[in-house]
C-alpha cells in the first residue's frame, strides 16, 4: 500500500492510529463469496430486534425527517434522568455511547495528560485517547489462569497505571470482547481510592444482560462520586444498533463539559423516539434476558462438547479458545456463511468471539465451527 500523501498534515495522534474495524456486514459477505443465508455472530447485536414499541414509535415521525431533532433530545433525557433517579441536567445523549465515549476524551484530555484503562478493553478507549495524543496507561489484565476471572480487569493493576498525568480511567463493567465483570466492593473500594480530579468512565453497555446479584448501584454510586460518568447504550439489550443511540449520566457539573464538545443533533428524530419507547417495553428486555440465558449455556456446552475452552461471560457474547491461530478459522467460518469475531487486535490471536445468537443460531454457529475444525 502506497504511503498516504497527507500523512503529515494529520495530527500526530492520528499518524499512527487504526481506525476501529466493525464486524463484517452480512450483504458484504454474500456479495465477496456469492453465498446466501448467512448469519452475523460479531457484533453483539440483539436476535429478538428491537421491541414492537420502539419500532411503532420510530413509524411514527418517519413523516418529519424534514425536521431537526430535537437538539437538547428533552423527552428522552427527561425519561433517563427518571430512570437513574436523577436530574435532566445529568444526562448527556450520544451517536451510540462510543460518541459519547469520544466527547468525553475531547472534554477532559489533551497530549498533556494520560488515559488509563485495562489490556483486553474494548477498542475505542485507545482510540480516542491516541487520536487527541493523549498517553495511554495499560494495565494488565488478570492472566489466563486466574482461578475466578480470567483476563478480566484487575482494580489493583489499573489504580497503579495512574500516574500525575491522568485525568481519565475508562472500565467496562462487563467488559468487551471477554465479557469479564467487577466484583461489587472491589469496585467500590477502587473508586473510594481514586482522587476526584480524575475522571472514572463506567462503560456500561451490557449491563442490562448481567444477573442481578452482579449489577452494581450504578445509581447510588453516581451520588457518592462526583468524578464518576455512567455510560449505557440502546445498541445491545435494546436492539437499536442501526440508529446509533446511547448515553452518558453524570454530576451536573461533569456534564456540562461534556455537553459543551457534544455537536447540537447528534441524537437523531428516529433514535431519539424509539429509544424513548423501548424504556417502557419491559417484556422485550425480560425476553431477551431470558433468550441470552440460555443461548450463553447453549454456546458454552457445544464449545465444551467441542474441546474447548472459553472466558467466563455475562455479556451477549462469548470469547472462545480455538487453541490455535483463529483468523483461519474465522476465515473458514466465512465459508460457512457465519460471521464471529476475531479479536488478535486485543492481543487474544486464538479466540473468536461469538454474538449470543437464537437458538438455531447458535447451533449453526457450534455445527459450523465443528466442521472447520475438523478440516
Amino acid at each position: 500500500m502506497m504511503k498516504n500523501k497527507f500523512l503529515e498534515l494529520a495530527a500526530p495522534g492520528v499518524q499512527q492510529l487504526q481506525p476501529y474495524l466493525p464486524g463484517k456486514p452480512i450483504d458484504e459477505l454474500e456479495r465477496e463469496l456469492g453465498i446466501n443465508n448467512s448469519i452475523k455472530l460479531a457484533s453483539n447485536e440483539n436476535p429478538l430486534g428491537p421491541s414492537l414499541k420502539a419500532l411503532e414509535a420510530a413509524k411514527s415521525v418517519i413523516g418529519d425527517v424534514n425536521l431537526y431533532p430535537d437538539g437538547a433530545g428533552f423527552k428522552l433525557s427527561e425519561a433517563l434522568a427518571e430512570k437513574h433517579s436523577t436530574n435532566i441536567d445529568s444526562i448527556t445523549l450520544g451517536n451510540g455511547s462510543n460518541d459519547v465515549l469520544e466527547l468525553i476524551a475531547r472534554a477532559f484530555l489533551t497530549n498533556e495528560h494520560s488515559a488509563v484503562f485495562s489490556q483486553y478493553a474494548f477498542a475505542v478507549y485507545p482510540i480516542v485517547t491516541q487520536a487527541i495524543g493523549a498517553k495511554a496507561n495499560v494495565a494488565n489484565a488478570y492472566p489466563a489462569d486466574h482461578p475466578t476471572m480470567p483476563y478480566g480487569h484487575d482494580l489493583d493493576s489499573i489504580y497503579n497505571a495512574i500516574d500525575d498525568l491522568t485525568r481519565i480511567v475508562f472500565i467496562a463493567n462487563p467488559n468487551n470482547p471477554t465479557g469479564t465483570w467487577l466484583d461489587i466492593n472491589v469496585l467500590i473500594d477502587f473508586l473510594n481510592k481514586v482522587p476526584e480530579t480524575i475522571i472514572v468512565v463506567l462503560d456500561e453497555a451490557y449491563y442490562e444482560y448481567m444477573p442481578d446479584e452482579l449489577k452494581p448501584d450504578s445509581n447510588g454510586l453516581l451520588k457518592q462520586f462526583d468524578n464518576l460518568i455512567l455510560t449505557r447504550t440502546f445498541s445491545k439489550m435494546y436492539g437499536l444498533a442501526g440508529l446509533r443511540i446511547g448515553y452518558s449520566v453524570s454530576h451536573p457539573d461533569v456534564a456540562d463539559i461534556i455537553n459543551r464538545v457534544r455537536q447540537p443533533f447528534n441524537a437523531n428524530l428516529i433514535a431519539q423516539e424509539a429509544a424513548l419507547a423501548s424504556l417502557s417495553d419491559e417484556q422485550h428486555v425480560a425476553n431477551s434476558i431470558a433468550s441470552n440465558t440460555l443461548g450463553l449455556k447453549q454456546l458454552a456446552n457445544g464449545f465444551t462438547q467441542l474441546g474447548l475452552t472459553n472466558i467466563p461471560s455475562i455479556g451477549n457474547f462469548i470469547t472462545v479458545d480455538v487453541k490455535q491461530n483463529a483468523m483461519p478459522i474465522y476465515d473458514a467460518l466465512l465459508h460457512e456463511g457465519v460471521i464471529v469475531r476475531p479479536v488478535a487486535n486485543y492481543q487474544l490471536p486464538n479466540h473468536l468471539r461469538i454474538t449470543v445468537g437464537t437458538e438455531s443460531q447458535n447451533e449453526r454457529a457450534l455445527g459450523a465451527l465443528e466442521k472447520v475444525l475438523k478440516g
